[in-house]
């Protein structure tokens, strides 16, 4: 697939009307949308909280960029609203500075977005490795329930059996029929038996009053000065950074999940055109929602755009029209549906007994590294930066023992050839020099490279640095066997190097 910027007709093209012509398709989508609506609620208000705004900004937020991603994003079926990760890059600069600068940040995040999804961010996707992706899930997996557990303590009694019930429902209503998801009955069995029982528990109005209005949209309140834009630049790209890393990671699980490919570069400059529109709506930014497209597409089985559209549409209906009845929704419903998510996303298969006893220890190390790091400091951005670099560590120390030197002197004693195998680069090739008798050689060495390949400046010096040792002693070195690409580096940089010893 193309990763050129999108033509505008492209980008309506991802609109494949599915769901006018399957009736079954339209059922799941809508459905899932309203279970994916019911559960962005709590969590959009949690978020509002974490960044210093009224719950009803997180919401808007929510609605605007489900919306608009719906049309412009990349990967159908992913839901991007409003998200713990962004709400704490933004944070400080709310306090700090008032919530225009939040708004105005938004909208320059959204900017920063657009530009590097041009430059083709979303091509270095390719260097997160499958160990980090498996530690990315387990790692999100953790957290979404670690997130469930402020609501599973100090609370009425009733709560737990609430959980329980929520839990049994999901793990046996779909053995009875597929038809209605069952985060959905569930949803709806416990907020009939805990009104109709008046059973005192938190309930989704106890995190703060829903909005009775649609968003309108408006300028950001800030003097459009050079001070402003130094202010929130360092914020706005380290949002636009942090989205793009989980929308990405996200874009490629559910990839994984269905079995589809997805454009990241239309994904990375979806992202954002919906911050953009999110700002001057009024709203905290986001950006991909892991536990939620989960619920989407894992537990709810969402394939199309549809269900991300109707999810932050029906997030808006339930609270405007359907505020009353929503505010009754128990917490210990969202609760079990997200525990369920938890357990639904875990690669449980990776820490079984019989998979570490094959995986190599690298392997295993990257995981656990990317898991306590990201579940430390609750980004999974930083996860998957610091598990990667530590993947890439691994490679190279190990290719780093493959570089190896044989050599063979002629019958007449006049020549030697070394005969040097594997990838030679900036951590093989230090050793590369030792590996040679510059004194007992005869007075003609050929070094055959035909086993080998040059990736960089420090193996050509390594070469240099071998062939002046044996001009230093009256021998003669012919290099050979360079393949093209190492030859046209040799070529390039051999004698330019500085400090051959």
């Amino acid at each position: 697939m193309s990763s050129s910027v999108p033509t505008p007709t492209a980008w309506l093209r991802g609109l494949k009307p599915d769901w006018i012509r399957d009736p079954k398709v339209w059922r799941t989508e809508v459905l899932a949308g309203l279970v994916v609506a019911l559960a962005l609620i709590p969590e959009a208000i949690s978020f509002s909280v974490i960044a210093g705004v009224d719950p009803a900004i997180g919401l808007f937020a929510s609605f605007t960029m489900a919306v608009t991603i719906s049309v412009v994003g990349g990967r159908r079926a992913m839901i991007s609203a409003a998200t713990g990760a962004v709400a704490l890059v933004i944070a400080p600069l709310n306090r700090e500075h008032g919530f225009g600068y939040l708004v105005a940040t938004v909208i320059l995040a959204g900017v920063f977005q657009i530009v590097l999804g041009a430059l083709g961010v979303a091509r270095l996707m390719r260097f997160v490795p499958r160990s980090v992706m498996v530690g990315f899930v387990n790692a999100l997996a953790i957290l979404i329930f670690m997130a469930q557990v402020p609501e599973m303590h100090d609370v009425p009694w009733a709560v737990y059996p609430l959980i329980g019930a929520g839990l049994v429902l999901m793990v046996f209503f779909p053995k009875v029929t597929k038809v209605i998801p069952a985060p959905l009955v569930s949803i709806v069995v416990l907020t009939v038996i805990t009104v109709a029982a008046g059973i005192a528990v938190p309930t989704v109005g106890d995190q703060g009053e829903l909005p009775h209005a649609l968003p309108v949209p408006g300028l950001p309140d800030v003097p459009f000065t050079a001070d402003t834009l130094t202010t929130i630049a360092p914020y706005a790209l380290a949002m636009a950074l942090v989205g793009l890393m989980e929308s990405l990671m996200t874009a490629k699980l559910v990839d994984d999940i269905t079995d589809t490919r997805s454009n990241k570069t239309r994904e990375s400059i979806g992202q954002g055109i919906a911050n953009i529109v999110t700002g001057f709506f009024g709203g905290m930014g986001g950006c991909a929602m892991i536990g939620q497209t989960m619920i989407n597409v894992k537990v709810s089985g969402a394939r199309t755009r549809l269900s991300t559209f109707l999810a932050g549409s029906l997030l808006m209906v339930l609270c405007i029209v359907f505020g009353p009845i929503v505010s009754d929704i128990p917490m210990a419903a969202l609760v079990a549906v997200m525990v369920m998510v938890s357990f639904a996303t875990f690669d449980w298969h990776s820490i079984a007994p019989k998979t570490l006893k094959r995986m190599p220890a690298g392997e295993i190390a990257v995981m656990v590294v990317t898991v306590a790091v990201v579940v430390a400091t609750s980004n999974l951005a930083i996860g998957v930066v610091i598990g990667s670099v530590t993947a890439m560590v691994i490679f190279a120390r190990r290719v780093a023992h493959l570089a190896d030197v044989t050599s063979v002197t002629d019958p007449a004693g006049n020549q030697v050839v070394y005969s040097v195998t594997g990838e030679l680069f900036f951590a093989s090739s230090n050793d590369l020099v030792t590996q040679f008798d510059y004194a007992g050689d005869p007075e003609k060495v050929v070094i055959d490279m035909s086993g080998t390949h040059v990736w960089d400046a420090s193996s050509v010096a390594a070469l240099d640095a071998i062939e002046t040792k044996y001009a230093q002693r009256g021998k003669a070195v012919e290099i050979i066997g360079l393949n093209e690409h190492s030859a046209r580096l040799h070529s390039k940089l051999s004698g330019e190097l500085a400090n051959n010893h």
